[in-house]
């Protein structure tokens, strides 16, 4: 009987807490953390300024690309192989991005191509957590904020 509780649990484990033996847990969860928390701060410049995708939506993207590119880099994967993913996730928040533009036909004018670079910046970021450049993406992140808030009401005092 016991050899067969051994197995479960065995399975249990190997189903459930599939890191790689040698990985760090905590690296992982701080990473994937830290992009929820740099996506968020992003997302929260654009709640301030009433735009649809906040906080969540930026969260939601920092974090997932953050796994996409942690998952298949712990697998082992090779740099080219590698590329292929962040091409493909790059790609696919272009998709994303492209829900946020709104072309009002009165006004002839296109809104939302400031939040829409943002998701794909915010994506960014998420593949630098993702890939451990955590200070990369720290750095981009605060530089994104100075663009989107000083520059962004630089930019509305004189275009009124």
């Amino acid at each position: 009987m016991a050899g067969w509780w051994q197995q479960f649990w065995e399975g249990v484990r190997s189903g459930w807490f599939d890191f790689p033996s040698g990985v760090p847990v905590g690296q992982i969860v701080g990473r994937m953390l830290t992009a929820v928390v740099l996506g968020g701060v992003l997302g929260f410049e654009r709640r301030l300024e009433g735009k649809a995708a906040g906080p969540r939506t930026h969260m939601l993207v920092a974090l997932g690309t953050a796994f996409f590119v942690l998952a298949c880099d712990q697998t082992g994967m090779s740099s080219a192989d590698l590329s292929r993913v962040v091409q493909g996730v790059a790609a696919g928040i272009g998709f994303l991005g492209a829900g946020t533009i709104i072309k009002q036909s009165e006004e002839g004018q296109i809104r939302g191509l400031t939040t829409a670079a943002d998701i794909w910046l915010t994506a960014s970021v998420g593949v630098a957590v993702g890939i451990g450049r955590v200070g990369a993406a720290v750095f981009i992140t605060a530089f994104a904020l100075f663009i989107l808030y000083v520059l962004g009401k630089i930019e509305a005092r004189y275009t009124k």
